[in-house]
């Protein structure tokens, strides 16, 4: 039976699955490693503080999350197809590993926004988000 996210270290174990496959993923994965040249061990405690102060209501993030989002985008143009990706893979590591109340919010804020990024960075409506890719098989393997 799998809990709910309760703890910082949950998000932290929820994150670290998370980028794994993000990182590996054919579509998505180039904007982690090679347009941002991402490296997670000096970025996961700022991302473990914003998705702590969402999910589970702190007040540990203190930046901006848009600005890096503005900046990849004018790098290398982010579209419906990879947000939907993202999607696919963060439902995917939080249903692996999580269940309950705070699970389903962290998937609802994930695609919240995403949706949000998407139309602040490329103006694009959420018609071409929804379904958009396909289910790789690292989002199957996350689940199990």
């Amino acid at each position: 039976m799998r809990n709910d996210i309760a703890t910082r270290a949950d998000l932290e174990r929820l994150l670290r699955r998370f980028y794994g496959a993000a990182f590996a993923d054919p579509l998505i994965g180039p904007f982690f490693t090679e347009v941002s040249g991402m490296d997670l061990e000096a970025h996961l405690p700022h991302i473990t503080d914003f998705w702590e102060s969402t999910l589970l209501r702190t007040a540990a993030y203190r930046r901006n999350a848009f600005t890096p989002h503005a900046a990849l985008h004018e790098r290398e143009p982010m579209t419906a197809e990879h947000f939907g990706r993202w999607v696919q893979l963060w439902s995917a590591a939080v249903d692996g590993l999580y269940r309950g109340p705070v699970a389903d919010r962290a998937k609802a804020q994930g695609e919240r926004i995403a949706l949000a990024l998407l139309r602040r960075t490329s103006g694009e409506g959420t018609e071409g988000a929804e379904g958009g890719g396909f289910v790789p098989l690292a989002a199957v393997l996350l689940r199990s």
